[in-house]
């Protein structure tokens, strides 16, 4: 065995940093309310909008993507009132926590992991509750590697009072998203998915619409009461990240270099070759609906998810991740997120064959990998 080993981030998340950004967070640190950051900040959120295809503002904490999640919650809705919430997965299920955390009334659109709601389900819970003020959704549900039909949903209820939330933590940048042309309400996201960051910032922007509902909310909360970041915007009311801030200013300076619409077909081509890839070595996949964020393959029966993670990380050095909550072990997921190229998948899977020959199961070498290249090469970025 090789001493010398290089690692592979192949989890949905943290992804791989570009070293660019990583370098521009090591620059100097300066005094978060001078006018000389306060420039910084300015010019940095006001990027960002590009990357939410959107003119509002974007605001940003010092929190992991879970605390955009509760400012959404606690800045929209107040205890007793009520919401419809899709739970297919792990994160649709923290929708659902946080909102009881705050005793906000949650209508339930609950379906088996793996399924993507409907716009049909949607409307249908909308016509039986006409009095829920927000619906929560997730584009993304990275737990299942499953992606919903968000700009569908978004027709539902864009000339209505409903305001439409969707975690996009992982889905950013991953799954196309044109929250203003779509009419998308509220979107929050992470900053250690596809903005190639490490982890430590979250996002949120909304809609006029949904600004309503803020300026009338009396839900109690702090830290994440939106008003205070309106007020001091573009600086923000409690000490930012300041490096962090460089960081962002770096990534999203290289994703308007690659243009958002090459962003999105990157992912969809390297979604695409591992898809195949792993059906090419007679393993199934477990969405219904497939996203471009990361790929969930059925464990084949008489291995354990935890083992082929295992082998994965620790003797190849390609860290991918099992599965969440009640299907941990059923499961394992292979993302193509972020700062990712063809030849991370094609090491990826090349260490997904090691791994499952080792494991005993029925391999013959290279037919995953070669599913991959094939993809590229008709795909037009290789051969």
């Amino acid at each position: 065995m090789f001493k010398l080993k290089k690692h592979y981030i192949m989890a949905p998340g943290p992804t791989p940093v570009p070293v660019d950004v990583l370098l521009a967070g090591a620059k100097e640190t300066i005094h978060h309310r001078t006018p000389q950051f306060l420039e910084i900040m300015e010019k940095t959120l006001d990027e960002a909008r590009y990357l939410f295809q959107t003119s509002n503002r974007v605001y940003v904490f010092v929190s992991s993507g879970t605390g955009a999640m509760e400012a959404a919650v606690t800045n929209l809705l107040n205890p007793g009132e009520k919401a419809i919430v899709v739970v297919a997965g792990k994160f649709g299920e923290r929708w659902k926590e946080i909102c009881e955390a705050y005793g906000i009334n949650v209508v339930e659109i609950a379906l088996e992991w793996g399924e993507a709601v409907t716009p049909e389900q949607i409307e249908k819970a909308m016509r039986e509750h006409p009095d829920a003020k927000v619906i929560f959704t997730t584009h993304s549900e990275t737990s299942t590697g499953t992606v919903i039909d968000l700009q569908a949903i978004a027709q539902l209820t864009k000339d209505t009072d409903k305001v439409l939330v969707t975690d996009e933590i992982s889905g950013l940048l991953a799954e196309p998203l044109k929250m203003d042309e779509w009419g998308v309400d509220v979107v929050v996201a992470g900053s250690q998915k596809g903005i190639m960051m490490p982890p430590g910032l979250a996002f949120i922007t909304l809609s006029k619409k949904a600004w309503e509902l803020v300026e009338k909310n009396k839900c109690p909360k702090y830290y994440f009461d939106l008003k205070y970041y309106e007020e001091n915007y573009p600086d923000n009311p409690w000490t930012p990240a300041v490096n962090m801030i460089y960081m962002l200013n770096q990534s999203v300076k290289m994703l308007k270099e690659e243009g958002i619409e090459n962003v999105w077909e990157r992912h969809r081509i390297l979604g695409e070759a591992t898809r195949n890839a792993v059906k090419a070595l007679g393993l199934e996949l477990f969405s219904k609906r497939p996203g471009n964020v990361c790929t969930a393959v059925k464990v084949p029966a008489g291995l354990e998810a935890k083992k082929i993670t295992k082998i994965m990380r620790d003797k190849y050095g390609v860290t991918i991740a099992g599965g969440q909550g009640k299907i941990s072990n059923s499961i394992f997921r292979i993302a193509h997120l972020g700062y990712v190229s063809l030849f991370d998948t094609i090491a990826a899977i090349s260490a997904l064959e090691f791994t499952l020959h080792e494991l005993g199961y029925p391999v013959k070498f290279g037919e995953g990998v070669k599913a991959a290249m094939e993809t590229f090469h008709r795909e037009g970025v290789a051969g």
